[in-house]
């Protein structure tokens, strides 16, 4: 639920009244990346889930900034980063966050995902670990989706597929309703953001493709065998924060927990009032709990 009786009814923009930052296009290899950058300090990128893009994080932005170099970005095809022909799978991710950390001049980082972000945080963890300082994987876990996750999914790709087929206010609206505990957290202004994404038909059936791609590595098998189970997870080697909630679809706190102990260095936390998108719905929370982990 809202942390105050106020809190949805809170623009983006009122959220970041006073807070420098700034909307900027970063080269990732050749794809313009958009990214909301603020902060100064050691460089921090948040990564969004399925279908998203970096307003998820606007209620992150201002706690995080006092202590790093934030990087809220679109990843590749999401939001107005480009979307080129590619398939859109595990390794797209991969080598599209080196690229972007190449962009920015940075030896290592730390990376915050929500869902696919989360995968891709690990992915990217196992494949440069030399380039990571550490990894929180929020509501996002390399380990497939049981049965009841499944049917979890399978609303998801529903909602999913009507958004995308036709893009208005109300299928967007009730695709979001996935992601959230509490719908009164869902704002108009928030909706309206993604609408103006989804109504470019392109970019709608990119994030059309983005999904089924996305959600093959949570319940194909031969995809999972490869980029979900937990001998990845065994090979990650900074610390990691796994943060989950009490409500989280898809991938249940179970999983969570099983993924926790299959980490060589992870912390498990869980949030109480959330679904999939704990920084949107509990930022004060979130933000205590993640710094914490970040400056430890």
């Amino acid at each position: 639920m809202p942390e105050s009786e106020d809190d949805a009814m809170t623009s983006i923009w009122n959220t970041l009244q006073g807070v420098p930052f700034e909307q900027t296009y970063l080269d990732a290899g050749g794809v313009r990346t958009r990214a909301i950058v603020a902060g100064e300090g050691p460089p921090l990128i948040l990564l969004h889930g399925t279908g998203g893009h970096a307003e998820a994080y606007a209620r992150n932005l201002e706690a995080h900034a006092k202590h790093f170099r934030v990087y809220a970005i679109d990843m590749i095809g999401h939001g107005y980063t480009d979307m080129p022909d590619v398939d859109y799978g595990p390794q797209t991710y991969v080598d599209f966050l080196r690229d972007l950390v190449e962009a920015i001049g940075a030896d290592r980082v730390s990376v915050s995902g929500e869902s696919l972000g989360a995968q891709v945080a690990a992915w990217f963890a196992i494949a440069h670990p030399g380039c990571v300082h550490k990894i929180v994987m929020n509501t996002g876990m390399l380990l497939p989706a049981d049965e009841a996750g499944r049917r979890d999914f399978d609303e998801f790709i529903e909602l999913t597929r009507k958004a995308t087929g036709l893009p208005t206010r109300e299928t967007i609206r009730e695709r979001m309703r996935w992601l959230v505990h509490d719908e009164a957290s869902l704002s108009d202004e928030l909706i309206e953001a993604r609408f103006q994404i989804y109504r470019d038909p392109k970019r709608a059936e990119t994030i059309g493709k983005i999904g089924k791609a996305s959600l093959s590595t949570l319940i194909d098998p031969e995809v999972a065998a490869r980029w979900t189970h937990g001998g990845l997870l065994a090979q990650i080697q900074c610390p990691v924060l796994v943060l989950w909630t009490r409500y989280n679809p898809g991938q249940h706190l179970p999983l969570a927990e099983e993924g926790a102990r299959l980490i060589p260095d992870a912390e498990l936390v869980v949030l109480e009032h959330s679904a999939h998108w704990p920084q949107w719905e509990e930022p004060e929370r979130f933000n205590e709990l993640h710094l914490a982990f970040l400056l430890k």
